[in-house]
């Protein structure tokens, strides 16, 4: 991922990252803060946060109102529906903070539903779905579809659906 002038970033958007791919979209009312890595071709819809210690890769889909907290990393091709909620913190505490957040990880062309919660430190395996308001506390496997809350597994999809 590079810097590159062919990104589109809406004047209404703070954006403080440098390292933006190619014809990714930033809309307006989004915050980016300096260290955030956003590859190309990515769709960030308004109302969108991202911290410093993310990663998002190409071809990814945020919808409005997704916050990226420090420790996620969204690898190509993922997409991510409105007002999904990731936490990067187990235990938090008001002005205590761990001395590493959680890392988590949605593996490539996987796809969360709008409003799921996703607790920290889990991997979201590569295609995998997970359903509107799912609330997901241990990883998901590859192509696994899981609902509900807790979210659990119903069925694995074929790597192209």
């Amino acid at each position: 991922m590079t810097s590159n002038s062919a990104a589109f970033i809406h004047p209404l958007a703070d954006v403080q990252a440098t390292d933006i791919g190619a014809e990714t979209k930033i809309w307006q009312f989004n915050v980016v803060l300096a260290g955030a890595r956003i590859g190309s071709n990515c769709n960030i819809s308004a109302h969108c946060f991202i911290e410093s210690d993310v990663v998002v890769g190409s071809n990814v889909t945020l919808k409005s109102g997704v916050y990226l907290w420090d420790g996620i990393t969204l690898e190509d091709n993922v997409f991510v529906g409105p007002g999904v909620r990731f936490t990067n913190d187990m235990y938090p505490r008001s002005k205590v903070y761990p001395a590493a957040f959680l890392r988590t990880t949605v593996c490539q062309g996987a796809s969360i539903g709008a409003g799921a919660v996703l607790t920290p430190g889990l991997t979201i395996g590569r295609g995998a779905m997970i359903a509107a308001g799912a609330v997901v506390t241990r990883d998901v496997e590859p192509f696994s579809l899981v609902v509900g809350s807790p979210a659990r597994h119903v069925k694995f999809l074929t790597p192209e659906k």
